[in-house]
């Protein structure tokens, strides 16, 4: 069970922390105090939701085509090593997170159909929550415990950036600070890639 739970916290963490529009609309939004908390307590749901669907909606699949599991379990360890190498490369390349200045105060209303916009429009989201972590938590051998993590993940991840965002936000303009995440999120990808490559 908490082999599975780690997995789904390592996966959904590498994926999230990546400079990306949903992590610069919760950090925008915190910046400015800007019905922050429940941006980020949506951006959670969301993700929990979005996961639970894929694992035990593609569990089902795989469960009954061993064919589409290999597929699945080589495609995801080869997506993987991908994603690592491109956070490699993006740690060793100048970026920074750049907020703008937004003066108007908005409802809370406006902000979270912002925020829902943001979130499930982006076809990443779809790519990575649904069919990327979807796809290697409906191998996991406790499917939950693994849906359990990638939430525990995305909840760390946006109260941090929700509740930290001012006292960050120094740090998190500096570009060797998006570097040590990038080296971070590259040795979290290579580790449960390798975990698939050797699983039995």
């Amino acid at each position: 069970m908490w082999q599975s739970y780690v997995n789904g916290l390592l996966v959904a963490l590498g994926l999230i922390m990546a400079i990306g529009t949903q992590n610069a609309f919760v950090l925008a939004q915190s910046l400015r105090r800007e019905h922050h908390l429940p941006v980020a307590a949506l951006c959670v749901a969301c993700d929990a939701l979005l996961v639970a669907a894929g694992v035990f909606g593609l569990a089902t699949v795989l469960a009954q085509n061993p064919t589409l599991l290999a597929v699945a379990r080589w495609g995801g360890a080869v997506f993987l090593i991908w994603y690592g190498s491109q956070a490699l490369r993006r740690a060793f390349s100048k970026q920074s997170l750049d907020q703008g200045e937004n003066q108007t105060v908005r409802s809370l209303r406006a902000v979270m159909l912002s925020a829902l916009a943001v979130t499930l429009l982006n076809p990443h989201v779809y790519l990575d929550t649904v069919l990327l972590i979807g796809s290697l938590g409906a191998q996991q051998s406790v499917p939950g415990a693994y849906v359990v993590g990638a939430a525990s993940a995305s909840l760390l991840w946006f109260f941090t950036l929700a509740l930290g965002a001012a006292w960050l936000a120094p740090w998190l303009a500096r570009p060797s600070t998006w570097r040590i995440l990038d080296l971070v999120v590259a040795l979290m990808m290579f580790t449960v890639a390798g975990q698939l490559i050797i699983a039995n």
